[in-house]
């Protein structure tokens, strides 16, 4: 899967999970202040991308460093790298 296809696939995950228009989900797209997302709506995306990419997030001290999109996508195309290696 290519990073672009990992970009759409998590794109189309989040808006379905928070009903958001997808249109709004940008790499510079703030998930508190652009999309209104909070603290719970963080652990309901952390399970649905387990879930969307078959990685383990958990308690990784990385994910609070994440605070858009941008870092998000770039989460998750590491993690599938990881996995690959």
């Amino acid at each position: 899967m290519t990073d672009n296809e990992l970009i759409e696939k998590t794109n189309a995950a989040l808006a379905e999970e928070f009903e958001l228009d997808i249109t709004l989900l940008t790499p510079e797209a703030s998930f508190k202040d652009d999309l209104g997302l909070d603290s719970l709506d963080a652990v309901d995306m952390v399970i649905v991308l387990e879930q969307k990419f078959g990685i383990k997030i958990g308690k990784d001290p990385k994910i609070i460093q994440i605070t858009n999109m941008a870092d998000l996508y770039a989460y998750i195309i590491a993690k599938k790298n990881e996995l690959a290696a």
